[in-house]
Order: structure tokens, then sequence, then C-alpha cells
């Protein structure tokens, strides 16, 4: 009695069984990917492709006129670490040209007599990208949004490096008085805190982060808490309004009480 081969197309048992399976593989696909994302209502497909994607898990890859876009200007200033090196002589001297234009608020010196911003040795970086905001609108201030607007690229580089070009205040703290807070030292790691000085000491600085010491106090706190109630938001990736929002108001208050500590000597005779 001859055999008929078990894997053959000859076997039309063999041929029934695959069709079956193909059948139902497919039926199973379509119920799977295509049947299940419409049914559900709360999920909204833009055609098949999305839909079989959203079934497989695929995550959707949003248009760009779908996303969200911030309903504030956001800083365009691209820092690095060689920003404004090695200036020349002659953007110095401009530079202290156009200074004389910011001596009432700033200083003739550069050291502030009204709570605003010591810009004597400041890193180049930071005055120019803050300069370039003010500009755009990424910050906002009475008296620099107006001003901004009318200087130009090369006028903010020379400002930038002639502060740079002055002397800084020292980094002094009467230790007897105002112990070093763990804000700044430590920071809060349980909260996301890295310690104020990895970014804003005289060794270790980021690139864009300000040098603080000497700072007003007053002008600080100011710009901590706009950090934290989103007020101002030209940081870079959201840095500050993040480590802000997570300090105490106790923080705050140690924070910029300690970096304005100066010696009464060389303080008032900076000022």
């Amino acid at each position: 009695m001859p055999t008929e081969r078990l894997f053959s197309t000859a076997n039309r048992w063999f041929r029934l069984s695959v069709g079956i399976t193909a059948a139902l593989v497919i039926l199973t696909a379509l119920g799977g990917f295509i049947l299940l994302p419409y049914a559900q209502s709360d999920l909204k497909v833009a055609g098949l492709w999305d839909a079989i994607c959203s079934a497989a898990g695929i995550p959707k890859l949003k248009s760009s006129a779908s996303s969200v876009q911030p309903t504030f200007k956001t800083s365009d200033v691209i820092m690095t670490s060689a920003m404004l090196a090695n200036p020349s002589s002659e953007s110095i001297g401009r530079g202290a040209t156009l200074a004389q234009q910011c001596a009432i608020c700033h200083g003739p010196t550069g050291v502030s007599r009204a709570d605003s911003p010591n810009l004597a040795g400041q890193y180049p970086a930071v005055i120019f990208k803050q300069l370039k905001d003010f500009k755009s609108g990424a910050r906002t201030n009475a008296v620099m949004s107006p001003f901004a607007p009318h200087l130009t690229d090369q006028d903010m580089v020379d400002l930038a490096v002639y502060y740079h070009y002055l002397p800084r205040l020292p980094a002094y703290h009467p230790t007897q008085k105002i112990p070093a807070p763990r804000i700044v030292i430590n920071g809060a790691p349980m909260r996301g805190i890295a310690p104020c000085g990895s970014c804003h000491g005289g060794l270790d600085n980021k690139t864009g982060s300000p040098w603080l010491e000497g700072q007003s106090a007053a002008y600080m706190k100011a710009q901590l808490r706009a950090f934290a109630d989103g007020t101002r938001r030209n940081d870079i990736s959201q840095q500050m309004r993040n480590i802000a929002r997570a300090m105490t108001a106790e923080e705050i208050e140690e924070a910029a009480n300690y970096y304005a500590s100066q010696p009464p000597d060389e303080y008032s005779a900076a000022r």
C-alpha cells in the first residue's frame, strides 16, 4: 500500500491545515492591530499605519504642527566654554566707552550702588547671554528691556569683555558671623538640588553660570524667587527654575546672604 508524504503540497490535509493556520494569523492580526485600536473611544488614530503602530506599542511621532509650543519667548543663545576668550584691547576699549551708559545702575567700576548686579569681573559669556536675552525678550526688566534692543552683537561682546576685565569683588566670607550654609556647600540631593558652588564656584564654574560673590542679597533673593514662580525663564534647560522651586524660603535667604557677605572696608571702598 503506497504511503503519502505528510509535509507535501500533494497532501490535501497538509494544505488544509496550513490554510486554516494562515487564515487565523491574518484574522488575529487584523483584529489586534486594526480593529481593536479603532474600537477604543479614548484612542485617536490618524490612519491605518497609526493604528498598527499604536497596537504594536510604537510611540507616535507628533508633527511640529501639533507639538506644544511655549507661550513665552525662550533664550536662543548657545553657550560654549570658549565664548569670548582672548578679547582684543580694542574691544575692551569700546566696551569701556559703552559702559558709561551703564554706570548709573551698575556703578562706574562695575560695582552697583543700587542693588543691581555687580558686573566687575563677571564671566563674559554670562553678560553676553543676559544682554542677548534682554534684547530678544527672553528675559524682561523695566530698565534693561528698553536699553538692550539698541545694542548690536558687537556692542554686547565689547561690554562683556570690558566688565570681565575689571577686578571683581573678592570671595570673602566672615566665617564667625555667616557660616557656609548647607545649600551652598552640599545642596539638597534628596530634592535634586546641587550645591550652589558646583556651578557658581570660582574654580568649578559651569558655562553661563554667573560669579555670585559680592552680589546684592536683595538682587539674588529677587532672582531666585523669580525663577521659582516662573516670572524669569531664560535659564538654560530650566535648571535654575527647577532648583529654585525646590528651595525653601530659608535656603534662599541663607544663600543670598552668604554670597553677599563682604568685608566692610573693602566693600565700602569698592562702592
